[in-house]
């Protein structure tokens, strides 16, 4: 199978300028509107987008130097690399890989474990040459404000669209607030700050018929998986949010002026604004009423025509704008394999090794798959905000949050708060359930969701391992130095393949 990613990359390289006119704005506009016409007929055809269910995954991870600093080469390790998987992302010490799509049938996360630990080890030998190691990681512990300034925006045209585009729309500089520990309050006019993120993205097929209640189950899915995969309890020497990224990527790229008006705009950045209650076009008209361009590129595909012809348009400019309204779980078109739907979860971070990795990504997408087939009856009975609080509760608390479930675990009973342990522990038959349906292998499910277990029962989560380390090292050493400390010892447990929750502490 070719890479998800491929498709996106072509998009990405006719991005090629920074700069656009009122009247092209004005044509992209219009051709959206074709686009979701276009897509309307699309997804209306019979047996559109069918097809066993197949996984893929983009990973995301920091570069750092000999004293675990950021190290601001990726454009030079990339000149030395001939793999395609392996692309640029937003800041100078980011890099990603592209998995292969597999099928969720048989053993799709030992595939998935495997290339991600063959593209670590690849990518590492790569930034030996220019002194740099690589780390899976949420936020990298060890970077400082002079590292996020417009300077380390990565030297590609789509990134410096991207931060042109956003400092269009804005009146003025963001000011990220984060409270936890510490507080952190750092105001910046460019988008460097969101590279600070860097995450396990997980894209899972799913037949259109079943898109509202699969994106739906994910949406519901997505606060329990990432309450035990937290792994980004720091930011800018300050201790924040057990999974910090989620407000730093809302916060980083919010151009909103909350104070012009007495309603509140939505933000490009978000869980989203309700269940989808038909299918995905929802999703995607929703993206195009509700956010202003940023890429106003206009393709010369006759979309409609397309389409009413019974073939599977590209449909560019949606696809484009789609890939700039940062939802936690994104609707994705794409052409390829026939033309398909996938969910896109954002949510998870990077590391901290690969079997954590994929672990994480078998809760998420067993859970989800196992919900899927209950959601008509849950909707009525859960409202949308319920989700949302979860969402963010399980962001700044990890393993501590109190999550809004089911009562007594069962779907259909009214909804109760319960810790996020008694959560996570029931939600573990229900994704075994749902691996099941999916065809993963009975002895995979159980290797990895064993692994999320082991994490609720030793009360053991990345975060947590952060944590714990940065508030011993912190006794002996500068703040400073106990990060970089940190991040090596870090490095030292995740190169040894063992699940974190039988790190020892530093």
């Amino acid at each position: 199978m070719a890479s998800y990613s491929r498709e996106r990359a072509a998009m990405a390289r006719t991005i090629d300028r920074t700069s656009f006119l009122d009247a092209e704005y004005a044509a992209f506009a219009e051709r959206l509107e074709s686009n979701l016409r276009a897509l309307r007929m699309v997804l209306d055809r019979p047996g559109f987008g069918d097809g066993d269910p197949s996984l893929g995954a983009e990973l995301e991870f920091s570069i750092v130097d000999d004293r675990a600093r950021p190290l601001m080469r990726n454009t030079d390790i990339l000149k030395r690399c001939a793999d395609p998987r392996l692309g640029l992302e937003l800041d100078r010490f980011n890099l990603e890989f592209n998995l292969t799509p597999v099928s969720a049938r048989g053993h799709p996360f030992s595939h998935m474990e495997a290339e991600v630990a063959a593209a670590l080890d690849m990518t590492n030998r790569l930034a030996a040459a220019h002194g740099g190691r690589v780390v899976p990681i949420g936020i990298l512990p060890t970077l400082t404000e002079d590292d996020l300034q417009a300077s380390a925006l990565t030297d590609a045209p789509r990134y410096q669209a991207l931060s042109a585009g956003v400092r269009r729309l804005r009146h003025a500089p963001s000011v990220v607030r984060i409270c936890g520990e510490d507080v952190l309050q750092v105001t910046s006019a460019d988008i460097a700050l969101e590279g600070a993120n860097t995450s396990f993205q997980v894209h899972y097929r799913v037949p259109p018929r079943d898109f509202a209640r699969a994106y739906n189950a994910a949406q519901l899915a997505l606060p329990v998986a990432m309450a035990v995969s937290s792994n980004s309890p720091t930011f800018l020497g300050r201790r924040l949010w057990d999974e910090t990224r989620i407000a730093l990527f809302k916060q980083a790229l919010d151009y909103r002026d909350l104070e012009a008006t007495r309603w509140r705009p939505p933000t490009r950045v978000g869980f989203g604004h309700g269940w989808l209650r038909r299918d995905a076009w929802e999703a995607f008209a929703e993206s195009v009423a509700l956010f202003p361009a940023i890429f106003p590129i206009v393709d010369d595909e006759d979309a409609e025509g397309v389409a009413a012809t019974g073939g599977v348009p590209r449909l560019r400019e949606l696809r484009l704008h789609q890939g700039t309204i940062w939802r936690w779980n994104r609707a994705i078109y794409d052409p390829g394999f026939d033309g398909h739907l996938r969910i896109e979860m954002r949510a998870l971070p990077s590391g901290p090794t690969p079997v954590d990795m994929v672990a994480g990504a078998a809760l998420l997408t067993g859970l989800t798959r196992a919900l899927t087939d209950r959601m008509d009856d849950l909707l009525p009975r859960f409202p949308f905000a319920y989700a949302e609080y979860n969402f963010y509760r399980a962001a700044q608390y990890g393993l501590g949050a109190s999550l809004l479930w089911p009562g007594g675990g069962r779907c259909g009973e009214s909804p109760m708060e319960r810790p996020a342990v008694a959560v996570v522990r029931d939600a573990l038959p229900m994704a075994e359930a749902g691996l099941e349906a999916l065809g993963v292998d009975s002895a995979e499910a159980t290797r990895l969701l064993g692994i999320v277990r082991g994490r609720v029962d030793s009360g053991v989560t990345a975060a947590r391992w952060q944590r714990r380390c940065f508030e011993r090292l912190s006794i002996a050493h500068r703040r400073d130095e106990a990060l970089a400390e940190l991040v090596e010892l870090y490095l030292v447990h995740s190169r040894s393949g063992r699940p974190v929750h039988e790190w020892p502490d530093a």
